[in-house]
């Protein structure tokens, strides 16, 4: 009986050691309260790498091309994040008054500039991405098969709000 007690205990503990210690805040509604997604050192490919595998697993499943980095366009999309944290406003045009197409010439992207997606928020990209996949507007410029290109940067500021930037061209 006293083998079986300190087995079971044992166990028990092991499976407790094993339970991750969690900080998880559950607001009045039982769900869990929203956390500032920060981003640190190190994370900037594994972000853009999860967010682009995302995106072409939404793409194969509409039967479109996969999309491949595009170096000019993650340029003009890290401007534009930027500019915008400046701007402390998400929107289309730069402070100059440019336009997506200019900032995307501008950095020497040579196709044709499909789509450009913004956004505001303390949360994730894949977050991010699922709130442009409710919009049919957004979504459509994701799922467009005639883009071959995508261009994707942020800009976190130390409060941690990030200004996400999406484009995608052909």
């Amino acid at each position: 009986m006293n083998r079986r007690l300190v087995l079971t205990l044992g166990a028990m503990a092991t499976l407790a050691a094993c339970t991750p210690a969690s900080d998880l805040r559950v607001g009045a509604d039982g769900q869990p309260l929203p956390q500032v997604y920060k981003i640190k050192p190190g994370q900037e490919n594994e972000i853009s790498f999860r967010l682009l595998d995302s995106v072409n697993s939404l793409r194969r499943a509409q039967g479109a091309p996969q999309l491949v980095f595009n170096a000019p366009l993650n340029a003009a999309a890290a401007t534009h994040s930027r500019d915008m944290s400046v701007q402390n406003r998400p929107w289309h045009f730069g402070s100059d008054g440019s336009s997506p197409l200019l900032r995307v010439q501008r950095a020497g992207y040579g196709g044709r500039l499909l789509g450009e997606l913004i956004s505001e928020t303390f949360e994730t990209e894949l977050v991010t991405l699922a709130a442009w996949m409710r919009q049919p507007d957004t979504r459509a410029i994701i799922l467009d098969p005639a883009a071959r290109d995508l261009g994707f940067a942020w800009y976190q500021e130390p409060s941690g709000k990030i200004w996400w930037t999406l484009l995608t061209g052909g």
